[in-house]
């Protein structure tokens, strides 16, 4: 059961280029006058005049970051003093086993009607409800210290997440559609960072001050992005009114529907997948390989540290204009080189394979949520795509540790497990081709 919660501990993961400073998108404000207009005429025109385009960057930037720490810290922080709190709460095996599949069926399930409440409540407003749900999420679960209040801050502050992994997208593409790459890659690799922080600090923490304040402490996180969020909605209005499209085609086509849209669900479920099932075995899998306990135990720090690398790359070379549709099948060959190094290839380069399906799946990640902005006309559009796209991959990515587990204590071996792996990183392989192609979501060319 321990093992199960190796995947808790993960950010998912973007990128933070050198050159932000400098890609700033440029428009101007337009406000018409005449001679006649009266002074309160003037001055009510004046007061009407939009945020800067370098304001709104800065702020939806800013948001976007403190949005991101708030998203893995609370599962991190859980999954590295497990063993602390289900002592503290005297919970049983099944019940600490209850706490790590609960994130994955609300992420999935905030993923699945998130659309629907952001169309009819703004973006804006959806989002600041679900900051404060998961702050008071992370509150309950430290000051009732019992199986079924931290169960149910669980519930409330995962499902949050789910929400916020969704609206993340639309909210990039709406207030900053001129470097989407670019915010989506501050946002994933915020995530990767924020987990790193969170994972190497709690236990300290909870040795200092106790389990309850290294848990809810974080919640002050919550509480500042509650307030710029806040910030954001009464400075720049609600992304509600705000969803002409950016390209000529159709805006209402159902994404249930969409072809294209069922291929990029497929490709970030597939790399959901892997990510979780090798998050929860790949020590457990080197040891069988013949490595030592340390060792095995570090291959699973390269998997995890391997993010930012990719990450990084990934976001410098889409800003730069390089072929996604190389990128993305780049990135699922890794994946397929992974596990085919971990199978059949020498295990003196443990550190190599291990490391390239961490690459893999972060690019991966990645490159998805870029799309759900990239290929689709509105910000409405992007969240529908984002929403069924993470509800079925983290579907997939749910019954993965569990079929994986499944079939080694079937067999015995990992053997079948790693050779089902294989073949569905190949087959992400061709996804990854067809997501890339030049096209929205409706099937045009861009």
């Amino acid at each position: 059961m321990r093992l199960f919660w190796c995947y808790l501990v993960s950010g998912a993961a973007a990128t933070l280029s050198n050159d932000v400073f400098f890609i700033l998108y440029n428009s101007r404000a337009a406000m018409s006058t005449s001679a006649n207009m009266s002074a309160s005429q003037t001055k009510a025109s004046k007061s009407s005049i939009p945020p800067s385009s370098r304001f709104t960057f800065w702020l939806v930037l800013c948001a976007i970051v403190l949005l991101a720490t708030n998203m893995r810290a609370p599962i991190v922080a859980l999954g590295s003093i497990a063993p602390v709190v289900q002592e503290a709460l005297g919970i049983s095996e099944t019940e600490l086993g209850w706490l790590g599949a609960v994130p994955m069926l609300t992420f999935a399930l905030g993923a699945l009607i998130s659309p629907a409440i952001s169309k009819r409540f703004g973006l804006e407003n959806t989002l600041i409800a679900m900051i404060a749900l998961l702050t008071i999420g992370m509150v309950i679960r430290s000051v009732i210290p019992t199986w079924i209040g931290f169960l149910s801050g669980t519930v409330l502050l995962t499902l949050a997440i789910g929400f916020a992994n969704t609206l993340a997208a639309p909210v990039i593409k709406q207030r900053t559609p001129n470097h989407i790459p670019l915010v989506t890659g501050c946002f994933s690799l915020t995530l990767t960072v924020a987990a790193g922080i969170v994972a190497g600090v709690v236990l300290p923490l909870s040795e200092q001050f106790g389990w309850q304040w290294a848990l809810g402490g974080w919640a002050l996180l919550g509480f500042f992005a509650l307030v710029l969020w806040v910030f954001l909605r009464v400075r720049l209005g609600s992304s509600t009114r705000v969803v002409a499209p950016l390209a000529t085609g159709s805006s209402d086509i159902s994404v249930w529907r969409s072809a294209f849209a069922w291929q990029i669900a497929v490709f970030m479920g597939l790399q959901s997948l892997l990510f979780y099932t090798v998050a929860s075995f790949l020590p457990s899998i080197w040891l069988s390989k013949g490595l030592s306990a340390v060792s095995a135990g570090q291959m699973g720090s390269v998997f995890q540290f391997m993010a930012p690398v990719a990450i990084l790359s990934l976001t410098w070379l889409v800003n730069r204009g390089r072929p996604i549709q190389a990128l993305a099948v780049f990135a699922a060959a890794l994946n397929v080189f992974g596990v085919l190094g971990i199978m059949y290839l020498s295990t003196d380069l443990a550190w190599l394979w291990s490391g390239l399906m961490g690459m893999g799946c972060s690019a991966i990640f990645t490159l998805s949520m870029m799309l759900f902005s990239m290929r689709t006309y509105t910000a409405n559009q992007s969240s529908e795509l984002s929403g069924m796209a993470q509800a079925v991959g983290y579907l997939l990515a749910f019954f993965g540790p569990l079929g994986t587990g499944w079939i080694h204590d079937a067999t015995g071996s990992w053997d079948l497990a790693l050779f089902m792996l294989l073949i569905l990183m190949i087959i992400n392989v061709v996804m990854a081709w067809l997501v890339s192609r030049p096209i929205m979501v409706d099937g045009k060319h861009v």
